[in-house]
């Protein structure tokens, strides 16, 4: 079980989250849990990076900033939210749309940072940000609907940093390690997850999203 809280704000493009599993909530009949009072509860989707290329940023991050607790290598699909609904009508819209949309593959391409907005080091996505684009675009819709602060733009969180001092030496650093990176950029993207903030910037796992499928169990 992965789990863990952040101590920084929120899963917006230039923040990272951490989350903690499950509950228990599939397609087809199976228990929502409705126990928690939703209204001001916080939703996301994201996908995490299960490989070599995600043990390097997770890597780098500790590196760079040793105070951050553990962080779970991922890209995010729709930044934090508050639901226009309920959560079934937005497992129900995720199930529809992602179902529809067949896997497909992105790569990671240089280290950049959000300099001035926010002292943020990142992975830009290069080839498929365009594919992401359009899934965010046809997400943000009815109970997903939500006016996000900052513009969506693809990207593998690194670490946001203290300062823009600290930013502008954290992506120094993050560029060379990345040039002396020899592991495989290229993301295969076919299961998304979809998450709700517990408490203070703690998250869980809700469901698993199939690309060409549908929600799965745990």
């Amino acid at each position: 079980m992965r789990s863990f809280c952040s101590k920084r704000s929120g899963l917006s493009p230039p923040r990272a989250i951490r989350i903690k599993r499950p509950l228990t909530i599939i397609k087809g009949g199976t228990r929502y849990n409705f126990g928690l009072h939703m209204q001001n509860l916080r939703y996301a989707l994201v996908a995490y990076i299960n490989s070599p290329v995600g043990e390097f940023v997770e890597s780098l991050r500790r590196e760079l900033h040793p105070e951050l607790p553990h962080l779970v290598a991922h890209l995010t699909l729709l930044p934090p939210r508050l639901l226009q609904g309920t959560e079934v009508a937005a497992l129900q819209r995720l199930a529809r749309v992602c179902g529809q949309v067949d896997p497909f593959e992105v790569v990671l391409g240089e280290m950049e940072s959000f300099v001035p907005t926010t002292p943020t080091v990142y992975i830009k996505v290069a080839d498929g940000a365009s594919r992401l684009h359009e899934l965010h675009e046809q997400l943000n819709k009815e109970s997903l609907a939500f006016r996000e602060e900052w513009p969506y733009i693809p990207h593998l969180t690194i670490a946001k940093m203290p300062s823009e001092a600290a930013a502008e030496e954290a992506l120094r650093i993050a560029r060379e390690r990345w040039r002396h990176y020899s592991g495989r950029r290229r993301i295969l993207l076919d299961r998304l997850t979809f998450v709700r903030e517990d408490k203070a910037n703690c998250w869980i796992d809700l469901a698993p999203v199939l690309l060409g499928g549908s929600l799965v169990a745990p």
